[in-house]
């Protein structure tokens, strides 16, 4: 049985160990309000409770501000409406969101992606018809088929499938196991993940006249996703019946995530893992979508609004609007019947 260690740990977290900062030089880069001082040296970020003398941590919530006390950490990130005592050798930076200050400090500790060797590994194959922009890069095994156009500075990584007359706009980024399926079109600065899926057939089926089987619905439109976009491992985008399946500019897509023929995105929407759009769904800008929730057919889901974790849509929801439930409904009404239906069981009990 695997013994896990922090010695373990650290010599395969090597990358955070090649870079440094003192607390001071961390403090100018995020433009914060540093408290007190520390003479270790971060060596990279961590959680509270994992946190040792060479990490910073973050503060985001007066409910972590008990963990602060008992942290090795040297130093901390914190909301600037919260108070604590710094402690010995220890230091806060107080900013206005700690959790966007956070992310802006992983980026100074994020190693280097993969190495290419070769710009266009000689394993590639790559059709006579297909165009590459300036500074792309091609992994082993890949496929670009005929017609194919990549913009500048694209990145491929080994073993993605990118069928014909496919467009990849600039500096997209796609992570080992991906296909990419004919005739879509892919915005510039995108991230896919591994094993995605983009443009397979949509779920079309429908019984046969004689009762006996099903008759496979031919799906021939395609896919397209605007710029900006990330779609996490896993996850799947169908092509369209007809026209096509649109994921607009901003869209983050977590891992295991299904969106079906003809489905329709806004500007910056979230969905988690696990959530799903039926065929004909149609989002506004905005809309977040929590983890497991699933939404019917020809549905919309307007701007703003908000489904909740394992939620059931089966109509459209409003502007603004937060729903939660199975089937979903206003989110204060689903929570005040959750409330009597506990009150309810424990009389019978």
């Amino acid at each position: 049985m695997f013994s896990f260690t922090r010695t373990s740990f650290e010599l395969t977290n090597k990358p955070f160990l090649k870079k440094s900062y003192t607390i001071e030089a961390i403090n100018t880069f995020l433009q914060g309000e540093l408290i007190g001082t520390t003479t270790n040296l971060i060596k990279g970020p961590e959680q509270l409770k994992a946190a040792q003398e060479n990490h910073i941590t973050f503060i985001g919530s007066s409910k972590y501000l008990k963990q602060w006390e008992t942290s090795k950490a040297s130093a901390a990130i914190i909301n600037d409406n919260l108070t604590v005592e710094t402690g010995d050798n220890r230091a806060l930076i107080k900013v206005k969101n700690a959790d966007l200050a956070m992310a802006k400090v992983l980026e100074l500790f994020n190693p280097a992606p993969p190495v290419f060797d070769t710009q266009i590994h000689p394993t590639a194959v790559i059709h006579e018809t297909a165009t590459l922009g300036k500074d792309c890069k091609i992994g082993a095994h890949c496929y670009i088929g005929k017609d194919v156009q990549l913009g500048d500075g694209v990145v491929l990584y080994p073993n993605v499938c990118v069928f014909d007359e496919t467009t990849i706009g600039n500096h997209t980024t796609v992570w080992s196991g991906t296909v990419i399926r004919e005739r879509c079109i892919i915005g510039s600065h995108c991230i896919f993940h591994t094993n995605v899926s983009i443009g397979a057939d949509g779920f079309g089926y429908r019984p046969s006249d004689d009762g006996r089987g099903l008759v496979k619905i031919p799906q021939i439109g395609h896919v397209i996703i605007g710029h900006y976009v990330e779609i996490g491992a896993n996850s799947c985008v169908d092509r369209a019946k007809f026209s096509a399946t649109i994921i607009g500019d901003g869209c983050k897509i977590d891992n295991l995530v299904q969106i079906a023929h003809n489905s329709v995105m806004g500007r910056f929407c979230i969905m988690a893992g696990h959530s799903g759009l039926a065929g004909s769904v149609t989002l506004g800008d905005g809309v977040i979508i929590g983890g497991s929730a699933s939404i019917k057919d020809h549905t919309t889901i307007h701007s703003g609004a908000t489904i909740g974790a394992g939620s059931g849509v089966v109509g459209d929801v409003e502007a603004g609007k937060t729903v939660l439930g199975y089937p979903a409904q206003d989110a204060r009404d689903m929570l005040k019947q959750w409330v009597v239906m506990r009150k309810l069981a424990k009389q019978q009990s």
